[in-house]
């Protein structure tokens, strides 16, 4: 079973939104370039997946005139079998990626990156909705506290086990970087 890495939104723009804190990103960048670095090893295609929206303006950190719509500095360097623009929560909506898929014989997806809950969960159900195999790389995805509507903080740790709980054995296989790896390997 052929497989490929989705790398989600592991942009700069994040670093310009009010929320955004680092406590969580050593965790994740460690995760995320074991994951990058164990696919280039494997030679396992890796699409990298930006999202860009709102005005055209460079005060925008996801609009291209911001200069913010590039990769996080500290992810290690790959070259990428394609790269798309999303302007949807899920990256198969108006971007081709799922001609690309499909064009490229993929038959199971990994997916990684920027936020959890929203962009990667998202795709995750999508994909899987569409018929592909997911692993979802929880470890190599990256979240940050939320507000509840009582005014209470949801934090970024319930977020990451909520999104685990409701994706696990209905839209994908929840994987550490090691598994997801392991997996690919054994589908190739």
């Amino acid at each position: 079973m052929k497989t490929c890495l989705i790398l989600i939104d592991a942009q700069e723009s994040f670093r310009q939104r009010p929320y955004f804190t680092a406590t969580d990103l050593p965790a994740y960048l460690n995760a995320q370039n074991a994951l990058i670095d164990g696919c280039v090893a494997r030679g396992l295609p890796i699409v990298r997946v930006f999202h860009v929206d709102g005005p055209k303006t460079a005060s925008n950190p996801f609009a291209l005139e911001s200069g913010f719509v590039q990769p996080l500095a500290e992810l290690h360097p790959f070259e990428a079998a394609a790269t798309f623009h999303k302007s949807r929560h899920s990256a198969l909506v108006g971007t081709g990626l799922d001609v690309w898929l499909t064009q490229n014989g993929i038959q199971r997806l990994i997916i990684s990156g920027i936020r959890t809950e929203q962009c990667c969960e998202t795709t995750t159900r999508h994909a899987s909705d569409l018929g592909w195999t997911v692993d979802f790389c929880l470890d190599a995805t990256l979240t940050w506290d939320m507000q509840q509507l009582d005014g209470a903080t949801l934090s970024a740790v319930d977020i990451k086990a909520r999104t685990a709980t409701v994706l696990k054995d209905r839209f994908a296989t929840i994987c550490s970087v090691a598994q997801a790896l392991e997996r690919a390997t054994g589908a190739a």
